[in-house]
């Protein structure tokens, strides 16, 4: 098929390249022409598990290209992806500035085109954006009738940052939102031969089912990091409660995000339960639980913060700073939030991460990392002894080899593991070590 994929962050830049390696032809559109660039290099603008090696083999081979020129990439297509961000607003609603501009310039560039496309939408929206607000939106500017002139349907993404690649080609399941059968049959063809049960369901039902994913792993990451704060002030292993706890399959559902370590950041959790719990307000539903889950996260963060703060020291060395290992994306990482924390409070703060490089920082990821720690280029460092020279007390926010290798054992200096290092067990009898929730 010929696919043109809207939006190249972390969500569009797999779903092309994958697409692209399936043996689909595929143009990648995005406005940051920087991006357009490197995808043309056969560089891929994430950093990503096995993305890298996939751009380069499919730019090779002429079955991905990019373009800053959306009618181009319309009208030479017969499907368009659209993955723009939808962030959250300050008030935590939902920002759909970015869908409708682009949803404005596929409709124009359809009249053009003639013929039946597919409009699939990826971005993550509440239900009814689809139908209550984009459709509407394509029907005026074409100036036909969706479902009939063209298709539209709400394919939501289950891609974990880190295994994105993996889980695009193993999905956990396929979700197809179908205006009408014909959509759900182009949306169903991209997939065809990949794993896992396909849902061809409402448009709706397709909205929701992705913040019903999100808020139930972000529920799940609170109840276990809240879990194990309490069995750690109780003396209690929290490791070997969950241990028990994760052996009933029947009642307990999965072992997915049910083990205690730091907070959860990233571009999805945080805003999708902002912008469920703002919906769920605006039609006077109580969500306590759901309205909680974020102060939760919050608090649990706080925990890390007040550690450092009982050990009276003021150079703090930070191992880690992506939110997913393995990638550099830095969009609500906790690690950020940590940083910006200490840094506000005084510390003198040095941080390392070999992911993250500030010249390579591109799109949203960039403009988040100058609004909450502009100051970020003179605390990074360039190896992991920089930050240890520097160091009174270390956290410990990443499971990098180099990193671990490199930690001391014994006598060093005070040692405050946010993500349960492979030898917790062994440190835990040390006096300079502290777990966050174990």
């Amino acid at each position: 098929m010929r696919i043109s994929v809207l939006g190249l962050g972390y969500v569009g830049s797999v779903s092309a390249a994958c697409l692209a390696g399936q043996g689909h032809e595929v143009i990648g559109v995005d406005v940051n022409q920087a991006k357009v660039d490197l995808v043309n290099a056969g560089t891929a603008p994430v950093v990503e598990e096995r993305i890298g090696d996939l751009v380069a083999e499919v730019v090779r081979t002429g079955a991905l290209r990019a373009t800053g020129d959306v009618r181009e990439a319309v009208v030479e297509s017969d499907v368009s992806l659209v993955c723009v961000g939808t962030p959250s607003e300050p008030n935590g609603s939902l920002c759909t500035t970015y869908l409708e501009r682009v949803t404005e310039q596929i409709g124009a560039a359809l009249v053009d085109r003639g013929g039946r496309h597919t409009v699939v939408f990826r971005s993550t929206m509440l239900p009814g954006t689809c139908l209550n607000l984009l459709v509407p939106i394509l029907e005026k500017h074409v100036g036909g009738t969706a479902g009939v002139d063209f298709g539209v349907a709400v394919n939501p993404e289950f891609l974990r940052e880190g295994t994105s690649v993996r889980d695009f080609l193993d999905p956990p399941k396929t979700v197809i939102g179908e205006l009408d059968p014909a959509s759900g049959d182009v949306v169903a063809a991209l997939y065809d031969g990949l794993p896992g049960e396909v849902f061809r369901v409402r448009i709706p039902t397709a909205e929701a089912i992705k913040y019903a994913d999100n808020a139930f792993h972000g529920l799940k990451i609170g109840f276990a990091n809240e879990l194990g704060a309490v069995c750690q002030a109780l003396g209690v292993d929290s490791y070997e409660v969950m241990d028990v706890f994760l052996a009933d399959r029947k009642l307990n559902i999965s072992p997915a995000y049910l083990r205690p370590g730091f907070a959860f950041g990233g571009s999805c959790l945080p805003k999708d339960l902002r912008s469920l719990v703002y919906a769920a307000q605006r039609a006077d539903v109580s969500v306590p639980i759901l309205a909680h889950v974020l102060p939760s996260n919050t608090d649990h963060l706080q925990r890390a913060v007040d550690l450092v703060e009982r050990t009276g020291k003021r150079r703090a060395g930070l191992f880690g700073l992506s939110f997913k290992p393995g990638t550099d994306d830095l969009r609500e990482s906790p690690l950020v939030e940590l940083a910006e924390r200490l840094f506000g409070k005084g510390y003198d703060l040095k941080i390392y991460d070999a992911n993250v490089n500030l010249s390579r920082l591109l799109g949203a990821n960039r403009a988040y990392i100058e609004t909450r720690l502009p100051h970020l280029a003179q605390l990074l460092a360039d190896t992991v002894g920089e930050v240890l020279d520097h160091a009174e007390v270390c956290l410990v926010g990443t499971r990098d080899p180099a990193v671990l290798s490199a930690l001391p054992r014994g006598d060093g200096p005070p040692l405050i593991d946010l993500v349960r290092l492979p030898d917790a067990a062994e440190r835990r009898a040390e006096p300079e070590y502290t777990g966050l929730a174990w």
